[in-house]
């Protein structure tokens, strides 16, 4: 008889912390940026998780180690994963090479959907032509 009033007292007070918790959230509203995984240099090291955040035009990719600035940054390239690549990542997504004016090119791969505010935070390379 103890058992089942203690395992229903705390079953109580697990529902009302996990609806505490849910509130919470809801309220916060969804974290700013867009979701990506990175890595640098391009085509070598470990995919991180991470988030570009734009604040007042100037880009920043927030992840595991130091933000990076993007500001000056140009993209440079756009394509699906290779099959190796979407072991690691998701593979509909897609992976933005970034030159970077003050070191090596970055890798940034994101969904389909968040593509088009990656390129609007990271402005493509104008496509030189010879003459």
């Amino acid at each position: 008889m103890f058992g089942f009033l203690f395992l229903a007292v705390l079953a109580v007070l697990t529902g009302l912390l996990v609806r505490r918790l849910k509130r919470r959230r809801a309220a916060a509203g969804p974290p700013a940026g867009v979701p990506c995984m990175a890595r640098r240099p391009a085509g070598r090291g470990r995919w991180r998780a991470g988030r570009v955040e734009v604040d007042r035009g100037a880009a920043r990719l927030a992840w595991r180690g130091p933000d990076l600035d993007l500001a000056g940054a140009r993209a440079t390239a756009v394509r699906p994963p290779s099959v190796r690549e979407g072991l690691s990542i998701n593979p509909g997504s897609r992976i933005v090479t970034c030159a970077l004016p003050d070191g090596p090119a970055i890798e940034i791969a994101v969904m389909s959907p968040d593509l088009g505010e990656l390129l609007a935070a990271v402005p493509e390379a104008p496509v030189e032509t010879t003459p």
